[in-house]
């Protein structure tokens, strides 16, 4: 609870990734990827219960040893189609309490912690806003970037009043990292999706928390950075 408010914390992990196999389920530093997340959620003074989702019974074995409410879905929504907004609106038409607010936890984001999800409420709070969404510096100038054509020709790649500007005269970007979602319920159940058109904000994190794990070289350098960086990564 924070200020009389409930946070329910929805953490969806899938067995199934094409990209890395049996991702939530790798052993990242010494536990499961899931894990972390798990342990981010548990350690926040504010979130009021959480839920992990998978169809994974190995996944849902490793909420349950931690004490959290861990609960099946059904097969259509383990799909590589299925949309997290459905597997959210399923499990809260299963539960018997409706929280003030829904916080999503993807598990990909295992360098997220139970600081930035309470200062990323506190925030949310203080804007009295309707929803939170994190987000990061881009890594490189947009300007920078185009499609690329099949022969390889960079002709008109950059726009000329970019071709002589350093990266620090161009202006900071942002860019979603999929670390935290936070949203009231009654707009989530209305909208069916964690992008409100308004009275929404940005909940800025640093890069090296930002990690979201996709595929193979993702893990090993979050792995590398877990295990190697010296640095706080609670701070925002």
């Amino acid at each position: 609870m924070y200020k009389n408010k409930s946070f329910l914390a929805f953490i969806p992990a899938r067995g199934g990734s094409k990209r890395l196999p049996n991702k939530n389920l790798l052993n990242l530093a010494g536990k499961p990827l899931v894990a972390w997340t798990i342990e981010a959620a548990k350690k926040s003074q504010y979130v009021h219960d959480i839920i992990l989702s998978s169809d994974d019974d190995r996944i849902l074995e490793i909420g349950r040893d931690y004490g959290i409410t861990a609960l099946k879905r059904p097969d259509y929504l383990a799909t590589d189609e299925a949309k997290t907004v459905d597997v959210v609106m399923y499990h809260l038409n299963q539960i018997f309490f409706q929280p003030d607010f829904i916080i999503l936890l993807q598990p990909t984001s295992p360098l997220r912690t139970s600081l930035h999800i309470d200062k990323a409420i506190e925030f949310l709070q203080s804007k009295k806003a309707d929803a939170i969404i994190s987000v990061c510096e881009v890594d490189y100038p947009v300007e920078w970037c185009n499609i690329l054509p099949e022969d390889g020709n960079l002709a008109n790649f950059i726009q000329k009043e970019f071709l002589n500007l350093r990266s620090q005269d161009l202006p900071k970007r942002y860019r979603i990292n999929g670390a935290l979602y936070i949203i009231k319920t009654e707009n989530f159940l209305k909208e069916k999706t964690f992008f409100l058109q308004e009275n929404i904000y940005a909940y800025v994190m640093d890069k090296f928390s930002s990690i979201d794990i996709d595929d193979e070289f993702d893990f090993r350098f979050a792995e590398f950075l877990i295990t190697n960086a010296h640095k706080d990564t609670t701070h925002t």
